[in-house]
């Protein structure tokens, strides 16, 4: 059986192939297979393709050639919209640049996926928006910054946001793209923490980029871009 084919994986990879354009190929990854429940750590130097696996696997992105599926979703088959909308349900994503909304309070970037999303909604159950907002806000020690302004956010203080919101609900899956980068090391070892209850307490998959190795043994498993991708191995040859 193929990776691509194998069910009850959270992620399956079979003959992934990505280009920007005409540029070079930026990822040729034969297969990759993540069980639902783990949690992996991805590392790599910079411009290895790190962040574009990750837009691959989120839907930002679409494969050149091969198959992507997450959550046993052929995200290939998926227009832009279908992807969109199965991101906004069941994926929690830390960008690498936040992307937050800056004329949005921190409270009302926290908020989008459950205002955006029903399914997401849903999944808090007899919980309210706020109360949810408020707890994740207050393991991230941001609650007396939920009421300003995205743009009068430290970095720090941004990423705790993405953080949040990338919480908040409990995806069935959650992407990290460098989320610590920013932190200092008191905030950081919080974050992780509050990471690994989180996804454990929602039975989530979890994967978490980094070009610090040091963070992997936190993690279940490890894993090297550059060994996973015949792009990087060719390149540096």
């Amino acid at each position: 059986m193929t990776a691509a084919g194998r069910p009850g994986a959270a992620i399956a990879i079979d003959g992934l192939q990505f280009s920007y354009g005409s540029g070079p190929r930026v990822l040729d990854i034969p297969s990759l297979v993540i069980d639902c429940g783990s949690r992996v750590f991805l590392h790599g130097p910079s411009g290895c393709g790190k962040t574009t696996l990750l837009g691959l696997l989120a839907g930002v992105l679409h494969a050149t050639n091969g198959s992507v599926r997450v959550l046993d979703r052929d995200m290939n088959a998926m227009s832009g919209g279908q992807r969109d909308a199965f991101r906004a349900e069941h994926i929690g994503y830390v960008f690498q640049q936040f992307n937050l909304i800056p004329y949005l309070s921190a409270y009302d970037n926290i908020a989008l996926p459950c205002r955006l999303d029903a399914g997401r909604r849903a999944r808090l159950g007899a919980v309210s928006i706020d109360a949810a907002i408020r707890d994740v806000a207050a393991q991230l020690d941001i609650t007396a910054l939920l009421h300003h302004s995205a743009t009068a956010l430290s970095v720090g203080q941004q990423q705790r946001v993405a953080a949040a919101r990338a919480l908040l609900a409990s995806p069935e899956l959650v992407i990290c793209d460098e989320p610590t980068s920013s932190l200092d090391t008191d905030r950081r070892d919080a974050f992780l923490a509050l990471l690994a209850r989180s996804v454990a307490q929602a039975n989530a998959t979890l994967l978490f980029v980094s070009h610090d190795k040091s963070l992997g043994a936190r993690f279940d498993v490890q894993l090297s871009l550059p060994s996973l991708n015949r792009a990087t191995r060719l390149d540096a040859a």
